[in-house]
């Protein structure tokens, strides 16, 4: 009943907007994605804490993620920052298993975490991989979309480089920790990149060779 309200609610703030993010979050069960002691708050419209100093976003924001990065079934999608894996879950929901997924998590107790959480909802064949994000994942690339969950002072250059042709990279993109902006860059047929900017946003910085040392 809670997902319910808080799906209907974003449905009419207009946060979720297409069928098949709106399914995604209907289907990916985020309680089983939060830590234990805070499992009461998962269909709450606000960031949580899943320890070592990170965070599992808000529902809008994740939304509003989702959304301006334009997922499609069988795409190929490298996450930055795994988290608890609940991204890569509802990214998982929409891709489908005749696309690919590889998320980076920096922190070992985190991917463990993730490994798990993603074991036990079904969506164990997600990728997941510790390592610094910032350098991407060069084996798998090129990569058709690029989601990053950590604020970087600049889309990490080989990120950028990993991109697909038509590709898209959404990133939290600021010089402050508290105020950034989610920036959309799409990397054309001719190698041009376009950027849009959406909204203000706020995340933990993004650590590592191409983010913040």
């Amino acid at each position: 009943m809670e997902r319910k309200r808080l799906i209907e609610n974003l449905i009419s703030e207009g946060y979720l907007r297409s069928p098949e993010v709106i399914r995604a979050f209907k289907n990916v069960p985020r309680h089983e994605f939060v830590p234990k002691n805070l499992r009461e708050y998962s269909y709450a419209d606000q960031p949580l804490s899943i320890g070592y100093g990170q965070t599992i976003s808000a529902p809008s924001m994740i939304a509003i993620m989702m959304e301006s990065l334009e997922f499609k079934r069988g795409q190929n999608i490298l996450e930055i920052g795994t988290g608890s894996g609940y991204n890569a879950a509802l990214t998982a929901e929409i891709v489908g298993r005749t696309g690919k997924i590889v998320t980076i998590e920096r922190v070992t107790e985190l991917a463990e975490f993730a490994r798990s959480n993603l074991k036990k909802t079904g969506y164990n064949w997600i990728k997941v991989i510790v390592g610094d994000g910032t350098q991407g994942y060069e084996e798998e690339a090129p990569w058709d979309r690029i989601l990053v969950t950590a604020c970087a002072p600049a889309p990490p250059k080989p990120l950028i480089e990993q991109l697909k042709d038509g590709g898209k990279l959404g990133a939290p993109v600021g010089d402050q920790y508290m105020h950034q902006t989610w920036t959309v860059i799409e990397k054309t047929s001719e190698g041009k990149l376009k950027t849009q900017k959406h909204c203000g946003c706020s995340f933990v910085p993004l650590i590592g060779e191409y983010g913040w040392k």
